[in-house]
């Protein structure tokens, strides 16, 4: 006798949370690029731009990070659940 298959699709709560898990993952990598993408550029851009080109990135990281982590804080909705 065959076992039932999982279902081809999850749960939307199952499905958002991993991509709001991928998103954080991805997060550093964005994050990586924007702080490099000066050093490619061709003319050479003043410090003050610079800085303030690096300083809202940053800002922009927090602030996506500070998005991101409400919803990473709550446990995975197919988790089983764990003993006491």
């Amino acid at each position: 006798m065959r076992r039932p298959r999982a279902p081809l699709f999850l749960a939307r709560a199952v499905y958002r949370q991993r991509r709001l898990r991928d998103a954080a993952r991805l997060l550093p990598l964005v994050g990586l690029f924007l702080l490099l993408l000066p050093l490619m550029w061709s003319d050479a851009a003043g410090a003050g731009r610079l800085a303030v080109y690096v300083f809202a990135v940053w800002a922009l990281l927090i602030g996506l990070a500070a998005y991101l982590a409400p919803g990473l804080a709550q446990p995975e909705a197919d988790a089983p659940p764990e003993d006491a």
